[in-house]
């Protein structure tokens, strides 16, 4: 079992409600308020669970710096005041920012029993991801393929 610290206990637990605000503020027509306090419950659990030297390093490195303002942006767009906007912005920024995480997910998500029988449905295993990409250079691009099997 991993053994966690108070602070990231801490941080899984404001990343849970930011979570919930985003979700909650988005079933109720993009409040704004609840969609701030999602943004920013997320971003100060994510730096509670990794660190804040970490967080930093990890928005701002080099390559990702095009994600980084997608979502960091979206973010103060929806502080303003413009939520679907600021809110199609930061799923773009999170989508750039934490794709090399979705292989992972997803071979996660096959061993779960109900949900690894849904992903591995004929249609649906037939669409895979695939991450391609120079070490060095540390950019990732994504291609997803589709399989029709005929009968």
């Amino acid at each position: 079992m991993i053994s966690l610290t108070d602070s990231q206990k801490i941080g899984i637990g404001l990343m849970g409600f930011g979570v919930f605000f985003l979700f909650f503020g988005m079933i109720l027509f993009f409040d704004k308020a609840l969609l701030a306090m999602g943004n920013i419950f997320f971003v100060v659990g994510l730096a509670f669970v990794i660190g804040l030297e970490r967080t930093f390093r990890f928005f701002f490195q080099k390559h990702k710096m095009k994600a980084t303002s997608f979502f960091l942006g979206g973010v103060l767009i929806v502080l303003i005041g413009w939520p679907i906007i600021g809110v199609i912005l930061e799923f773009y920024g999170f989508f750039l920012l934490f794709r090399g995480f979705f292989p992972a997910v997803v071979s996660f998500i096959r061993r779960i029993p109900v949900l690894g029988y849904l992903l591995n449905l004929p249609f649906i295993s037939g669409v895979s991801f695939t991450q391609q990409g120079d070490e060095e250079e540390e950019i990732v691009s994504w291609s997803f393929y589709f399989h029709i099997r005929i009968l």
